[in-house]
Parts: C-alpha cells; sequence; structure tokens
C-alpha cells in the first residue's frame, strides 16, 4: 500500500507541474486577446472616403455663346474635368423681325436694333426661307421665346414676332466632372447669372 500512496503522490506533483508550466506558456497569447477585446483600448479606423464622382453639365449653349460661359467658369480653375458636349438641336420657336424686303432695308433695320443696345441678331439671307428677316434667338419653348420678346419690348423693339419654326442648331452643353456639394454651389451661383441656361445632371 506504501508504494501505490508515493506513487499517486508522485503523480499529483507531476500533474500538478505540468499544468503551472501549460498556464505560463498560453498566458501572452491569452493576454494579447484581452487586450485585443478590450472595447476602451479599440482604436476605430475610419474607411477612406471616395473621391467625388458626380457630373454635371451647364447649358445648352449657341456656338456664339460657348466662349462666353466657358471663360464664365475660368475661376474654377477646372482643367481636365472640364469638357465640351455638342448636340444637335431641334428649336421650335423664334424671336424674328419680318423680311424687310431686301439687303439694305435689312442692314438698316438692324442699325436700328443696335441703337437701342440689341447686339444680338442675325440677319437671315437671300437663300434662307425667310429672306432678309432678323432673328432675335431661337428657343426650345414658346415661353421662352416670349420672355425674350417682353424684354426686347422693354428695350423699345416694337416690330419683333414670336413664331413657330422647326430648326436643327448645333447646341454645347459644358460637362464638369467629379463635383462636390462645395462645387456644385458655386456651378449654380455661376448659371444664375447667365440667363436662360440650366444646370443639370451629366446623361
Amino acid at each position: 500500500m506504501r508504494i501505490v500512496f508515493l506513487i499517486l503522490v508522485a503523480a499529483n506533483l507531476a500533474f500538478f507541474a505540468w499544468a503551472q508550466y501549460f498556464s505560463l506558456a498560453v498566458a501572452p497569447a491569452d493576454g494579447v486577446l484581452a487586450r485585443r477585446s478590450d472595447p476602451d483600448k479599440l482604436k476605430i479606423v475610419p474607411a477612406l472616403e471616395s473621391a467625388p464622382a458626380g457630373c454635371l453639365e451647364w447649358g445648352a449653349f449657341a456656338l456664339a455663346d460657348y466662349p462666353r460661359a466657358e471663360k464664365a467658369l475660368e475661376p474654377l480653375g477646372l482643367g481636365a474635368r472640364l469638357a465640351p458636349r455638342r448636340i444637335e438641336e431641334t428649336v421650335g420657336w423664334w424671336v424674328f423681325i419680318p423680311p424687310q424686303g431686301s439687303r439694305a432695308g435689312a442692314l438698316k433695320r438692324a442699325e436700328e436694333l443696335k441703337a437701342l443696345g440689341v447686339n444680338d441678331y442675325f440677319i437671315m439671307g437671300e437663300e434662307t426661307d425667310t429672306p432678309w428677316a432678323l432673328s432675335l434667338g431661337v428657343f426650345r419653348s414658346e415661353r421662352a421665346a416670349l420672355a425674350r420678346l417682353a424684354r426686347l419690348r422693354n428695350m423699345g423693339v416694337r416690330t419683333a414676332l414670336v413664331g413657330s419654326r422647326d430648326t436643327v442648331v448645333p447646341r454645347i452643353w459644358l460637362q464638369v466632372k467629379g463635383v462636390d456639394p462645395a462645387l456644385e454651389a458655386r456651378l449654380q451661383e455661376i448659371a444664375r447669372q447667365l440667363e436662360g441656361s440650366e444646370l443639370r445632371s451629366c446623361p
């Protein structure tokens, strides 16, 4: 019996020593895990914000008006983010002064317009369907044409009329890519300064 007792004691001592050694061996790893699991010591790394990807376009401008619109955007320093998009558009309305009978008559009426401060007009040539008329603007809607006519009347132009006219004309949209909220606000401010223009999302 004494031998059995001694064997049991030795076995208990060996198990105790093994248990102590094992606990020391795994303690560092457990400690790291504990530290990582401590919510008070976690550091939250914010996700990178995505680069602005909005696209707006401003227009539509006649070929004669396009340079003026492009110049208005120069202070923004848009560089490669600015690009023109040309389209062919059918306009349904125009403001005009009826045919004057001859080139001399059209030129005389043009001088009268200049004297009133109206410089944006176009004399229709002899080869057109309305020879020697004076075009004072083409528009997509009757409402826009009537608004133009009202402004001309306020300037003293009494012979201008509004009529329907299906004409295909080139138009330019100025597209701006990479638009963030701050840039959009500045674009809206510039667009408001050019009457009749529109700022919208790119198609």
